[in-house]
């Protein structure tokens, strides 16, 4: 479809050839004599690019740009500033006031042609850009109703606004994440970077370099230098997931840039500062690490200096209905399929279950009906009994209980017991799922490079 531009001059002659040029190119054309008519046509909407004079009788182009400039509708449309006596004042004045380019009299074809066309082929890159990022917010938007919702939404526009560090616990598949993302987008930081790390993800030795950059020549491979999340969060938000699988060595850096304020990179010697506001989050109870000496009670201190715990989805049943009907309307958008209708007794039904992977776990079980369900979403189309049975089990406690004796007879410590009771429970709950590793997962209520972590750390493999 062709672009419509806005011809503004009060000289018909000039109004004329530059509608003779721009529509032989392929363009549509409007014409204004004065900057009111002006204003008036570009409140429709029907403008794509406006073409102005800076001497017009009565309100100038000047005063028209700022006009256009201060309007939500309006102030990114492009607009290129024409005159034959403007002087160098004016012509400042207009970029700074947000003209997309400026042109004197007399005018050259070949150059309005390529101006107009590279400022419609950035608008319309601006506009894509700004659709992706609405689409991104909306899908990490939170949604619900309840009291433990409205609680945390009150928590979170009283932390959002300040730079205080946020550390946000709770088990898998709540919506850590999306705290973190509300956090920032709440913040003067909101126009700024957001950088995730998933702490669990990347192996031990790979982390500081990651996490802080890296020197050409700092270990074998390092063919350049490198920033890492840290700079390239500068200005912005550090959101560092799953902290509590963060590397001993690298929590010591990780505590020195927030007592600092500055990272060095691997291989480097200079220090670099950084403003970066970090959140980190975590499933595990950190009291209980720093306890058993595997997290810096130093690092925790720093970290946690307003605690906010996300909700699990049995405290928060009632939102249950929302989010099923909110993850049925993204699915059936981003894939281009027309949204079914759900019947009310499958929202019952949800409602009542006991959802061990949380918000996670729905998503997908509603994203499954989606795909396997006919014209309506039934009770017929909900996922087996077996696999809510299978967390049920075992998410009770196990008949058998480790012994708390070695091999010699001797009593086990409390760090042993609890590693002798944890891998226990891992292959129990491996065996009821049939070496399910992503169901084992949502049971536990821990990712997936977590659990295979524990099984490499356990040595534990099936036979």
């Amino acid at each position: 479809m062709a672009a419509t531009i806005l011809v503004v001059d009060d000289e018909k002659n000039i109004r004329r050839t530059l509608r003779m040029v721009l529509e032989g190119s392929g363009f549509k054309t409007l014409e204004a004599s004065s900057a009111e008519e002006c204003l008036e046509t570009v409140q429709t909407g029907d403008v794509d690019l406006v073409i102005l004079d800076v001497r017009l009788p009565k309100m100038s182009g000047i005063e028209a740009l700022q006009k256009i400039r201060t309007e939500p509708e309006t102030r990114k449309l492009p607009v290129l500033m024409v005159s034959g006596h403007a002087s160098l004042a004016e012509a400042v004045q207009a970029v700074q006031l947000g003209a997309t380019d400026f042109f004197e009299k007399p005018l050259d074809r070949d150059r309005v042609l390529v101006t107009v066309r590279n400022a419609l082929k950035t608008w319309q890159l601006q506009r894509e850009v700004e659709q992706l990022r609405a689409d991104v917010e909306h899908r990490y938007e939170m949604i619900g109703e309840s009291d433990s919702i409205r609680a945390l939404f009150a928590q979170l526009e009283k932390v959002a606004p300040t730079n205080g560090r946020v550390l946000i616990s709770g088990e898998s598949g709540t919506g850590k994440e999306l705290i973190a993302r509300a956090i920032h987008r709440l913040s003067p930081r909101a126009d700024k970077p957001f950088i995730k790390v998933n702490c669990a993800a990347i192996p031990a030795e790979l982390i500081e370099s990651e996490l802080f950059g890296y020197e050409r020549g700092a270990f074998t491979g390092a063919q350049g230098r490198k920033k890492g999340m840290f700079e390239l969060a500068n200005g912005g938000t550090l959101f560092l997931d799953e902290i509590g699988d963060m590397s001993a060595s690298a929590q010591a850096k990780v505590l020195r840039a927030l007592q600092s304020g500055e990272i060095s990179r691997v291989g480097g010697q200079k220090s670099i500062a950084v403003d970066v506001r970090v959140l980190a989050a975590t499933n595990k109870d950190l009291e209980l690490e720093v306890r058993d000496g595997r997290f810096r009670e130093d690092l925790f201190f720093r970290l946690n200096v307003v605690p906010i715990v996300s909700p699990t989805l049995r405290d928060r049943r009632t939102d249950i209905p929302l989010l099923a009907k909110g993850f049925l309307r993204d699915f059936s958008i981003e894939n281009g399929l027309r949204e079914k209708p759900i019947d009310e007794t499958v929202l019952q039904a949800l409602s009542e279950r006991s959802w061990p992977g949380n918000v996670r776990e729905l998503r997908n079980v509603v994203e499954r009906m989606a795909i396997l369900s006919g014209d309506r979403i039934t009770l017929d189309d909900l996922p087996e009994e077996g696999v809510l049975s299978d967390a049920r089990r075992a998410s009770s406690p196990p008949s058998d209980m480790p012994s708390t004796l070695d091999e010699n007879g001797e009593r086990l410590t409390l760090r042993e017991y609890r590693s002798r009771a944890e891998k226990d429970y891992i292959l129990q709950t491996l065996d009821q799922v049939g070496w399910n590793i992503s169901r084992a997962a949502t049971i536990l209520g821990v990712e997936r490079t977590n659990l295979h972590k524990k099984m490499r750390s356990y040595g534990i493999r099936r036979e």
